[in-house]
């Protein structure tokens, strides 16, 4: 399966069923009265995190995930049945937004889940409705629409090590070494053309997840090379090891041009504790060593510790670990533990679920609100009783007023939202 980490998917969650408009009719017993069920709700649309998953390519073709919608209500008070959730596995690192850039889930935990779409709720079916006013009511409630969004699903991976370097800087002969992931090596540039995961052993207790990308070269940032498109997958990493190819012009050079690019994609990942690493160094003389540890020690931030390795001869390589698991630990340890639940409720002094407007358009009055939207979308707009409820509730609401005081005469249209419209 090829690699995908960045894909548009439609999520539709399932519409409720509709209440059910029912007499009872059974033999030797007159008037029945009303026996209509309610609806069951519609199945909500949840991302699962899986760590068995390793990249969106599932979604290249499948571009709409649906849910079930729940059953309409029957006869004799039976209430439908409400569908079940859709559960979604994708990668752990998964981040979902919805068409404005607002985060609807990030998945950083295996089995970790997050409703993206909620499911409609069931109709009232003509049961629901008696009291001792109304005892025979002739109309049962829709199932609401289920939420549907346009949402951009990006995989970041979730590692504790993220090798960044030029082409060739010897990325991928490194991880193969410390780890069990088989990427391509060749002596040609952007042999790495996708993210590669690896776990690394550094005793037989303890083993960090470490992250190969694509090289960078200098104007990546303007789409040069491979670009910038997978520094998403070193954001989340703890430390960043830069390799060095030793037999590079100017090694110091090679190092500020990759911090240059990392600056241009995300300003954030300079302040990543870093390690770097001279690579390929079999073969060279302890002078020569000497002089190019001593050029990127002076490239580097103060403190950053610089190492030289070969991952063909292995030499260096149990220092470098070590180093970085300290790193690794101690970038981990500072992440603030989640604030403890108060249990104190908050309390609003106004509920914007009952706030609505009212605008003229031309002869036509347009009703929005949360909570009056809601009890139009589950109204029969062909049922009067249905419709005289729904005037009930607007009246109730202050709604009916605003109205009037804004000149609507008998004859003209009350449009609510985009769910129905009806005659003054």
């Amino acid at each position: 399966m090829s690699f995908v980490d960045k894909v548009a998917v439609k999520v539709i969650a399932g519409a409720g069923g509709d209440g059910k408009l029912s007499w009872r009719r059974e033999k030797f017993v007159d008037k029945g009265g009303p026996d209509g069920g309610d609806g069951g709700n519609g199945g909500d649309v949840v991302l699962v995190a899986s760590r068995n998953q390793n990249t969106l390519a599932a979604f290249r073709y499948q571009k709409e995930l649906k849910a079930e919608a729940g059953q309409p209500g029957d006869t004799s008070r039976k209430h439908g049945r409400s569908a079940k959730d859709l559960l979604v596995p994708v990668p752990v690192g998964t981040v979902a937004t919805d068409e404005n850039g607002t985060i609807m889930a990030d998945l950083v935990e295996d089995g970790q889940q997050a409703i993206v779409t909620k499911g409609g709720h069931g109709g009232f079916g003509n049961a629901h409705f008696v009291s001792s006013r109304r005892q025979a009511p002739k109309f049962a409630e829709k199932g609401e629409p289920g939420e549907v969004f346009e949402l951009q699903l990006e995989l970041k991976m979730i590692a504790d090590i993220g090798l960044v370097g030029m082409p060739n800087a010897g990325k991928s002969t490194l991880l193969s070494k410390l780890s069990n992931a088989r990427p391509e090596i060749a002596d040609y540039p952007f042999t790495t053309l996708t993210p590669n995961l690896g776990v690394v052993d550094i005793d037989k207790q303890h083993s960090l997840l470490m992250a190969d990308i694509p090289g960078l070269i200098e104007g990546a940032a303007k789409g040069k090379g491979l670009g910038h498109d997978f520094l998403r997958h070193v954001e989340r990493t703890a430390v960043l090891l830069h390799l060095i190819d030793a037999y590079v012009e100017d090694v110091g050079v090679a190092y500020k041009t990759i911090r240059a690019e990392l600056k241009a994609y995300q300003p954030r990942l300079l302040k990543h504790p870093e390690v770097v690493a001279l690579t390929k160094v079999e073969g060279l003389d302890e002078e020569i060593l000497d002089d190019l540890t001593e050029q990127l020690q002076k490239a580097a931030p103060k403190g950053t510790p610089v190492f030289t390795i070969s991952a063909l001869a292995n030499i260096g390589l149990k220092p470098l670990l070590f180093t970085i698991k300290e790193r690794v630990d101690s970038e981990r340890a500072k992440k603030p533990a989640p604030a403890p639940d108060s249990g104190v409720p908050v309390l609003k002094l106004t509920d914007t679920a009952d706030a609505y407007t009212v605008a003229k358009k031309g002869k036509t009055f347009v009703v929005s609100g949360e909570r009056i939207e809601k009890f139009a979308r589950r109204t029969d707009f062909n049922s009067e009783e249905g419709l005289q409820r729904l005037r009930d509730i607007m009246r109730r609401a202050g709604i009916m007023h605003e109205l009037r005081r804004q000149g609507i005469e008998p004859g003209q249209t009350i449009q609510i939202a985009n769910s129905g419209h009806f005659e003054y």
